[in-house]
């Protein structure tokens, strides 16, 4: 897995709300797009050939899995920013506030008591 490009997905398509638009309305087109497009770019002149979603990956972020990115390492606060700018205002008007705040939590509840993917932990897994 590369949860760089996991956490580099989230952050990019959070922060721009045309990227965000596009990822509610048909997610399999935007993660293909930002595969292609954005994903690939270090900065204005440099694209980087090393990082790429795993099929697993792909799914999820298609499927606004959050919880398989989450198990699969996806830092914390950047699932749970880019799904809240989703969800949160078809969530209000149906269960009012905080509503989809506490289903991602309930959802996430296996994890109570368990170690948290860490940094840490990622780096040793990468040596």
């Amino acid at each position: 897995m590369s949860k760089y490009y996991v956490n580099k997905f989230l952050f990019t398509v959070d922060r721009d709300p045309e990227l965000l638009r596009r990822y509610k309305e048909n997610p399999r087109a935007l993660v293909e797009s930002w595969e292609q497009s954005i994903g690939p770019r270090l900065n204005d002149a440099e694209l980087s050939t090393v990082n790429f979603l795993t099929d697993a990956e792909r799914e999820a972020l298609i499927n606004h899995d959050y919880v398989a990115l989450f198990e699969m390492g996806a830092h914390f606060f950047l699932s749970l920013t880019i799904f809240i700018a989703i969800y949160d205002e078809d969530y209000m008007a149906k269960s009012g506030p905080l509503s989809f705040q506490r289903e991602f939590a309930e959802k996430l509840q296996h994890w109570t008591g368990k170690d948290y993917p860490s940094v840490a932990l990622w780096q040793a897994a990468a040596r």
